[in-house]
């Protein structure tokens, strides 16, 4: 997965003004309790971060 496609799908997920800064300040289990933009930046792939973000947030299996 892209990036691009990766902030498509959170910006579907919890719309483009929200999932910015989502991603900055909440803290996600699945990623050893890091936030989002820090798994990006520490290398995590985007495929790795969405599962993350799409459990973490309940999503339909539809949205996986």
């Amino acid at each position: 997965m892209r990036l691009t496609e990766f902030w498509n799908r959170m910006d579907q997920a919890l719309g483009p003004a929200y999932s910015r800064t989502w991603a900055e300040t909440q803290v996600v289990s699945g990623l050893g309790g890091r936030t989002v933009a820090e798994a990006l930046a520490q290398g995590e792939h985007a495929k790795t971060v969405w599962r993350a973000v799409w459990a973490h947030l309940q999503l339909p299996p539809s949205e996986r």
